[in-house]
Order: C-alpha cells, then structure tokens, then sequence
C-alpha cells in the first residue's frame, strides 16, 4: 500500500475494487486484523486497533469460501460467535433466530453446511457475520464462488440486508458491475494507490484518469494531441484524423498527448444536423443485436473497436456492415484523461 488514507463512514457500504494484485485484499487484511500496518495507524469508532487481536475487534467476516464448520449444523454456526463472546443461552437463541429470518433461511437451522446450496451457504455466512452485532462487516469476494444468476440474485440480497440493519459494510471485488450495483462509495485501487474514491455514478460519468475510465464501465478510447486549451475545455486533434473538442479533465496543455474517453451510450449515429459538438465518419465492423439495444462496433479515427449502443426504439438506423456512417457526440461526453504508455495506440 501507498500513502493510503481512508475514512469510512458509519453505516456506509464502501466497496475495494481493483484487479489482482492492486492491493485491495491486503488492505481489508489489515483492517481484520490478519495483516499488520507496518506505517500509520488503523482506528475503528475513533480507537487505535493496531495491537488489537482480530477477534477483539468487533468485526464480521465473510469469505468466498464461506468458512462453515462442516461438523455444526447452522445454527451452532450462527451461535459460535455468540458462545465466544459468553452470550446467555437466551439471547443465543434469539440472535440466531433473528438471524435466520433475516436471509430468509428459519427452516434451515438443523441442517448441517453440506446440505445447503452454494447460495444458501452463503446467507449463512453472511448471518453469523451479522449475528454478534459487529461494529464493522468486512466481505472479501463473497460472492466469486457463485454462478452468474446467483451471484446476481446474492447481490441484492446483501445490499438490502445492510439497508436494513445499516451497519457499516466493506466490500472486496474486481468485478465492477458488482461494485456498482451494491455500493454508496467505490475505492478503485491500482499499484497500492486508490485512483478515485467516489458514488458510483460519479465514477462512470466523471472518471478522473485513464484506469479508471477504462476499468469501470465500457469505454471508448481515442489517442491525440491537445492542439489548443479554451477554459475548461481543449481541442485535440486524432492520431488517426480529425480534430474533436472535448472536457480538460487530466492533461497537460496545448501540444501535450492526451487519451479521450467517451462511453458508448453517449454517441449517437446519423445525429441530426447542429445536434452535437463534434461529428466523425466511422464504418461499421460488426452488428450485434442484443434485445433491448444494438451493439456496433466500428472503426473510428485509428481505433477498430469502437462501440455504440443503439437503443431498440422506434427510431431505427439502416446499418449494414461495411458501411460508413456519421457519428456524433456532445463535448462535456467526451473527457480528455492522462495518457500512460503514450506510445501505442489501443482500443
């Protein structure tokens, strides 16, 4: 980790996310308890717990392997964390009862892990995290053992659980889509270093550099050079021809190289005349039809793999393979961002 400075607030969701290696883990470990802060200090409700044990931390965990102990049934799963805090019977038995109800699992509690499915074991999981009341829940990809429609349905599930209880939830994922449906704040970290911290729809529509605008979301990359700087915005004229006019968020001035950025949902084709800021030929390579949009991908100014979605409305666009097609786009849609390994040109 570098320099990492992170406040959480009480109640909130915050998500980690980053691809391997970015450091995301081990800052959750740390957090745990699992790893030691070699610099700086870790505080929890305004408490130093550098030297606190992990299991004196008041801290749920929830892994992707789900961790159960196979030889309980889930109830004595759920009431583990409650025996060793010497919780009275009485209330043990409230707890988990209240627990169970709470992921929609009361008539499980004599059943034994093995008998779960994947899906079911992991609203346990999730329970005897949340049984003992924690301060703090921390989740390290939780849900990267599940197929896609449970992983999907598993998602819902934990936001509207800590919509509920509102305890203060940190999430641990490299898939985006996830981050964005479940959290209120998303740490994108790469190399160590957090790139942005922000909402989730701040981070799709205003991306403050060039990984995040491509790690989150799909994205549209086109290489250039800032030819003139008018306020809060430039001029840049493409690598691969004709000069576009777009938002100065992260580059240098005039003669810097730059990496515009511009979501596929934000270009229109054949755009009505006057419509948009900038305008560009672009010859479609490929049609997808995907029910409620058309995916076309397009070569345009020196990068192949150009996307726009269409939505399937009444307006339709004759499109056909092969062909050239006008393109268009507002200027406060289209971000120029830092350029990192300026020497290649990429999709």
């Amino acid at each position: 980790m570098k320099d990492l400075n992170l406040s959480i607030e009480t109640g909130e969701f915050l998500t980690m996310l980053g691809p391997s290696g970015s450091g995301k883990t081990t800052c959750l470990m740390m957090l745990a308890g699992f790893e030691p802060a070699t610099h700086g200090e870790i505080y929890l409700n305004d408490r130093p717990v550098n030297k606190v044990a992990p299991h004196r931390r008041n801290i749920g965990m929830v892994f992707q392997d789900y961790a159960l102990f196979p030889h309980m049934t889930v109830s004595e799963n759920l009431a583990f964390p409650l025996r060793v805090r010497r919780t009275s019977k009485a209330d043990t038995e409230a707890k988990v009862k209240r627990a169970l109800e709470m992921v929609r699992l009361p008539a499980f509690g004599n059943r034994r892990p093995a008998q779960l499915s994947g899906g079911q074991q992991q609203r346990v999981a999730v329970a005897r995290a949340l049984v003992f009341e924690p301060d703090l829940v921390l989740m390290d990809e939780p849900l990267g053992a599940l197929d896609k429609n449970l992983r999907e349905e598993m998602q819902y599930e934990i936001k509207h659980i800590h919509e509920q209880l509102g305890v203060t939830v940190v999430y641990v994922t490299h898939d985006q889509s996830e981050a964005l449906t479940m959290s209120n704040r998303i740490a994108v970290f790469d190399d160590g270093v957090i790139q942005q911290l922000a909402s989730p729809s701040a981070l799709y529509e205003e991306p403050e550099n060039c990984f995040v605008a491509q790690f989150i979301g799909e994205n549209n990359r086109l290489y250039g050079k800032v030819t003139s700087v008018e306020g809060s915005y430039c001029r840049v004229a493409l690598d691969g021809g004709g000069t576009v006019f777009a938002r100065k968020i992260k580059c240098e001035g005039e003669g810097a190289r730059t990496i515009l950025s511009l979501r596929p949902e934000r270009v229109v084709i054949a755009p009505a005349e006057d419509g948009t800021d900038n305008s560009i030929v672009g010859r479609v390579q490929e049609l997808i039809y995907l029910g409620d949009h058309i995916r076309a991908r397009l070569a345009v100014a020196g990068n192949d793999e150009f996307v726009v979605k269409i939505p399937n409305t009444e307006r339709q666009v004759d499109l056909r393979e092969g062909m050239d097609v006008d393109l268009g786009w507002a200027a406060d849609d289209c971000r120029a961002l830092d350029a990192p390994g300026q020497g290649a040109q990429a999709g």
